[in-house]
């Protein structure tokens, strides 16, 4: 009877198992897993999403994940690159291994993150000439650092690194001994391992095709586009969809490819909160306050004044983001602490030789199985601490170099208490797959800046150190999930280590040189109003203001406006909490309402548009919706980003679109032509 029992059971580890599968595929060393091929794929689509990510970055910030897309783009290239040269009778081609397409993802992730916590439309532009001036604050060289390509590609070398060595020696405790779900990590394992079996890969092919129509087509419309966009306010993205009262207020539908894709994979409650967040704000608060001018604040204030409506917009929405990040942080630093202390304290942690052995949960197949691959290639601590003494080292002397506003001392300070917020923002993640990168930037603007000092460069130093704390912060939480990738897809540990590195170092280049491209080809960048406002670096900036002068240089009853929002945000995420799921599903997201305060609401049209096609998808064929929308919104996101390209290439060229397509209320349009009769023939 108990063997009986016992083959039933070992029967259903075997039809669960996803190792099982592969049982029969040999496992390649690490060098084999890191090779030219998948470098040079790597690289390819590493430019690619670098674009896609910068100009998400440069226009709302809201950066969706682009996984699912690296990933089919990865096998589809590498497994077409190999098809081609066995066709050609190239003798020795290695079969395409889901090992290396874990490096392949794992790179292009890697050098893609670059593009956002490289800070290129947050802390490094807020340091900017041009968004100083926005701010209304008196000129003072200590509190201005332009853009400089030179100077971008050296701080992130020395910043972007030390993440990744601070949390090697913990892997092993993570992944195989806390056994930590890292979502998505976990999600990817489970994508690229279906890509290689027989039924996966002919769904991949179906997938890249789908995608690939949505590109071109998406490519096609920014380019047809770009034709009727000869001057300011011209083209289909000033399209007054919903009427002309409506669009002095930034509500229409701007006919943007990207957000609609962007729509289609954010969850729901996203998509709906950044659309409510516009209409309390566009539709409510900032029409009220406008007609307060001259009580509330002076009536002769430039527009880009923080002592006006600006200012309003700003620092209400600095302070639903700074709720909603005290109580994400408090959130999951109690977790993180809780299910330390209880897995420290429990049974569950594998110690050999003591008596509660017994206790430890049974392994099945697949854990044995990746358990023993990823323990073999080990990467040695004394490496990992080597490593970050020394690259902290070197940094704490070139950093005050690059910004003399900050000291050797503020960068030590910062290097100490580093490796201990990469755990825990990378333990977090892995519970939640909620990074808190940013949240810990945001602290080094106000603990540094107020260090540092108004009279001392305080901005300057307090937007460095933003920078310091994110590059580490992020990129140990990156490692983390690729390590767990890794774990799940037989990937060597020491392979999803060097290639997070070359990745991080292509980032390095990469992604400064495209801010680059777009700085020079787009004049207005970070300028309210243009394609590509940045709304994030005019926040960051006035952060390190408020860090270093405090709540004097806050316009007429902001301060309570602000509290109250503060508050909100956090009386928001505690309802989320405490209700039960099918309340907690209507409750909005405070970060996700806070942005369009300062952008307006018009993306937010783009993504609930996004929203309903894969709402109705979903209710019509729901199975192929889950299988196509993926892609296809990753083809209608690419396509658009990539069309960035040579759009930047002919406004360099001095190449201007031919036609201004523009909207007039009737009476106006009745003066203009009026006044264009009047002309002279």
């Amino acid at each position: 009877m108990a063997r009986k029992f016992d083959d039933r059971e070992e029967d259903e580890d075997a039809a669960e198992s996803v190792e099982r599968v592969f049982e029969g595929r040999e496992v390649p060393g690490w060098r084999e897993q890191v090779t030219a091929r998948a470098l040079v794929v790597s690289a390819l689509l590493g430019f690619m999403f670098s674009v896609i990510v910068m100009k998400l970055n440069l226009t709302t910030g809201i950066i969706p994940s682009l996984n699912v897309s690296a990933g089919l783009l990865g096998f589809f290239l590498l497994t077409s690159w190999t098809t081609l040269l066995d066709k050609a009778g190239v003798p020795g081609v290695r079969p395409f291994t889901r090992q290396e397409n874990t490096v392949v993802q794992t790179c292009v992730v890697a050098c893609s993150g670059i593009a956002f916590s490289g800070g290129f439309g947050s802390y490094i532009l807020a340091m900017s000439e041009r968004i100083s001036e926005q701010s209304g604050e008196v000129r003072d060289e200590d509190s201005i650092k332009n853009p400089s390509l030179g100077w971008m590609i050296g701080f992130l070398f020395i910043i972007s690194f030390l993440g990744l060595f601070s949390v090697v020696p913990l892997r092993k405790i993570m992944i195989v001994d806390y056994k930590l779900t890292y979502p998505s990590g976990t999600a990817t394992a489970h994508l690229i391992n279906s890509f290689h079996t027989p039924q996966g890969a002919k769904l991949a092919k179906r997938q890249v095709k789908t995608l690939g129509k949505f590109f071109a087509g998406s490519f096609t419309w920014g380019f047809f586009q770009w034709f009727y966009s000869a001057g300011e306010g011209c083209g289909f993205k000033a399209f007054p969809t919903l009427g002309l009262e409506a669009y002095k207020q930034k509500f229409f539908f701007d006919f943007s490819a990207t957000y609609v894709g962007v729509g289609m994979i954010c969850p729901y409650l996203v998509n709906i909160s950044v659309l409510v967040g516009g209409v309390i704000s566009w539709g409510i608060m900032w029409p009220y306050i406008e007609h307060k001018k001259g009580d509330w604040y002076p009536a002769n204030l430039k527009p880009s004044s923080l002592r006006g409506m600006v200012g309003y917009r700003v620092f209400i929405s600095i302070a639903l983001i700074l709720g909603d990040g005290l109580y994400n942080f408090l959130k999951v630093m109690t977790r993180t602490m809780s299910a330390l202390v209880a897995q420290l304290r429990g049974p569950t942690l594998p110690i050999s030789g003591g008596a509660d052995d017994d206790l430890t949960p049974v392994e099945t197949f697949d854990d044995r199985r990746r358990t023993e691959v990823f323990l073999k290639d080990q990467i040695p601590n004394t490496l990992a601490f080597g490593a970050y003494a020394t690259i902290a080292l070197i940094s704490i002397i070139t950093a005050p170099r690059i910004f003399h506003q900050l000291r050797w001392y503020h960068v030590a300070c910062s290097y100490v208490i580093a490796p201990v917020l990469a755990f825990c923002n990378a333990y977090g993640c892995g519970l939640t797959d909620w990074s808190l990168a940013t949240t810990y930037g945001k602290l080094a603007i106000f603990m540094i800046g107020a260090w540092a000092g108004a009279s001392n460069g305080g901005i300057i130093a307090g937007l460095a150190a933003c920078g310091v704390m994110i590059g580490i912060v992020s990129t140990a939480s990156d490692l983390t999930q690729d390590f767990k990738t890794g774990y799940m897809t037989l990937a060597s540990p020491r392979s999803m280590f060097v290639s997070q590195v070359i990745g991080t170092a292509m980032g390095c280049v990469i992604a400064p040189s495209v801010f680059w491209l777009f700085y020079k080809a787009f004049g207005d960048i970070g300028t309210p109003g243009s394609d590509y406002p940045s709304p994030n670096a005019l926040v960051y900036r006035n952060m390190a203001i408020l860090g270093v002068q405090g709540i004097g240089s806050l316009p007429k009853h902001c301060l309570e406006l602000c509290i109250g929002f503060f508050v909100s945000a956090i009386v928001l995420n505690l309802a989320r909490d405490i209700s039960p799921p099918s309340v907690a599903q209507f409750i909005p997201l405070p970060m996700a309402m806070a942005i369009p305060f300062y952008l307006g609401p018009y993306f937010g049209i783009d993504m609930c548009i996004g929203s309903l096609v894969r709402f109705v998808w979903d209710r019509v064929d729901g199975a192929r919706a889950k299988a196509f929308a993926p892609p296809v919104a990753s083809g209608l996101i690419c396509g658009d980003g990539i069309w960035t390209l040579p759009q930047s290439v002919l406004a360099l060229a001095g190449i201007k679109p031919p036609i201004c397509m523009k909207f007039l209320a009737r009476r106006t349009n009745v003066k203009v032509d009026a006044f264009i009769r009047s002309l002279p023939t």
